[in-house]
């Protein structure tokens, strides 16, 4: 019987007047340093990186990769520019320097564009599947396993390229198969190893990894396309992830029961804050009453709405600054890259906040995640209208920029936690759920971007198929100011929309359709003993 004042904040709540309210007592929590909690989550910070860097790394090394004076890509285009050209840039070729005898492809922009794209038609494939086994048979497996096959798929990337883009289209969606399992089974591990009062620091932390990911691959692909050629790209990221797997598998259990390390002061702690709520699911899942739960259908709604000014934003530094400012993203590489700095920090703070002010019952869980996602969504709205005003200043440019990835990591102990708040034993089937919703924006947003900028006419089946980056690189030779307001106008718009539907539907209590049918009858027959004595 765990002692009175260390609770679960995840009991059974059938009956209100028997709430119990989480442990608080600092004296009774074991220290977080050096904690085989701690240690988990930055392991899954450091494969997230890994994890975002095998995802990022073909969209950057594909400008090496590409014999732009065969493929016909390096044509000069006679359009007005919004902005002036830099003194000098008339004359340049555009050309990537690298070794010599490193091999280039004459693919045109519509192989690049299926490519690209590829990686998609697995990631979005696996979402579900992945969230429901790892609740099912444990999380640990599922992301070890989806980071090894991405990385060793990655591996193959140069020879696959060789063999032809048919090749490297399947092997693209191979790696997206296996990288789509690895969020839903980090959110059912966490179900198992996070106290309540520690979810916002330990799951932001691992999470972060993919923005500080691709903070350090986005410099560190093109440094490595001229300094060793562009296949050292994927022989080195897919070693790193290879090496991570190994550590992962030596040092991680699916539960703290299992785990071999860990004190017994920290695992009963994390037993009793956890409960029961932090076992399994079986092989039947509420489907029904998950469909028709306002508050998922509020995560839902707002992390597509979030999603769609994080795509939007994704693809604005590289292709807005260098098709409208002319601004030479090649030299300046670490500025391309640090709106995701900005992210991950704010990220990180913010999460440790949100626990604290959890923990001091400064606000209800409910309340903390709405004011987050509210900061994480209002606010970058705001500065990506800004960048549209912001005109031909590189300057103001890159700072709202920066602003605005920045704000918005302060979603991260928001809305895209959640699920674990309202079903904790569900948490990693339901983020599958809202991942996949998630990715939609990634195909429509393109479609209104090139609508506005009115210089790409693609069928709906051609918008599905290729990527953010590669549709609005496209998008983005209009030129036009005109045009990219309106695309940000429209992202800021439905940011705002999504942050006040989660202000009225969004809820942090555990839903009735996710709490355990042991539970249910054990809050029934001590309601029994009670009414009998």
């Amino acid at each position: 019987m765990p002692p009175p004042n260390s609770s679960s904040i995840n009991a059974a709540s059938s009956d209100k007047s028997e709430d119990i309210e989480p442990l608080l007592c600092d004296d009774t929590v074991p220290p977080r340093c050096c904690s085989a909690r701690l240690n988990l989550a930055i392991l899954m910070f450091l494969g997230f990186t890994v994890v975002y860097g095998l995802r990022v790394n073909l969209s950057v090394a594909m400008v090496a990769m590409v014999n732009t004076s065969d493929a016909g890509l390096g044509r000069n285009n006679s359009v007005a520019h919004a902005c002036p050209l830099p003194a000098g840039s008339e004359n340049s070729t555009g050309t990537f320097e690298q070794p010599d005898g490193t091999p280039q492809y004459p693919w045109d922009s519509e192989t690049q564009g299926w490519l690209l794209g590829a990686f998609f038609f697995g990631y979005l494939c696996t979402q579900m599947p992945g969230g429901y086994l790892s609740g099912h048979y444990g999380g640990s497996i599922f992301l070890g396993l989806g980071v090894l096959g991405t990385a060793a798929l990655t591996i193959l990337t140069p020879l696959a390229a060789q063999w032809g883009p048919y090749w490297l289209f399947a092997l693209r969606v191979l790696e997206g198969l296996g990288e789509g399992v690895t969020f839903p089974a980090m959110m059912a591990m966490w179900a198992h190893w996070a106290p309540p009062l520690e979810r916002s620091r330990l799951i932001t932390l691992s999470g972060s990894g993919s923005n500080f990911g691709a903070f350090v691959a986005l410099p560190l692909t093109g440094f490595l396309c001229q300094a060793l050629g562009w296949p050292a790209v994927f022989y080195l990221c897919g070693g790193a992830g290879c090496l991570w797997a190994v550590l992962w598998f030596m040092l991680v259990s699916d539960d703290p029961r299992t785990h071999r390390r860990i004190s017994e002061e920290e695992r009963g702690y994390i037993i009793s804050s956890v409960g029961n709520q932090g076992g399994g699911h079986g092989w039947s899942v509420p489907l029904l009453r998950m469909m028709t739960s306002v508050p998922l259908w509020a995560i839902i709604v707002t992390q597509m709405c979030s999603n769609w000014s994080f795509y939007t934003l994704l693809t604005s530094l590289p292709t807005y600054m260098n098709n409208i400012l002319h601004f030479d993203l090649k030299s300046n590489g670490f500025l391309s890259a640090l709106p995701y700095l900005a992210s991950w920090m704010c990220s990180l703070l913010t999460g440790i906040l949100a626990d604290s002010l959890i923990e001091r019952k400064v606000f209800s869980v409910t309340t903390v995640r709405k004011v987050f996602t509210l900061t994480g969504m209002l606010p970058p709205a705001g500065f990506l209208l800004a960048v549209a005003y912001a005109g031909c200043n590189h300057v103001l440019t890159v700072t709202f920029l920066t602003l605005s990835s920045a704000t918005a990591g302060t979603s991260a102990p928001g809305v895209f936690l959640n699920q674990i708040d309202i079903a904790p034993r569900y948490a990693g089937f339901l983020l599958g759920i809202t991942n996949m919703f998630g990715t939609i924006p990634g195909v429509i947003a393109p479609i209104i971007t090139g609508y506005f900028t009115e210089d790409v006419r693609l069928s709906l089946l051609e918008a599905c198929l290729l990527t953010v980056e590669y549709i609005m690189l496209l998008c983005g030779r209009q030129h036009t100011m005109a045009g990219w307001r309106k695309v940000f106008w429209v992202s800021a718009a439905i940011n705002v929309g999504g942050a006040f539907f989660y202000a009225l539907f969004g809820s942090g209590d555990i839903q009735a359709w996710a709490v355990a049918e042991e539970d249910e009858g054990g809050a029934e027959r001590k309601r029994s003993r009670a009414v009998s004595t």
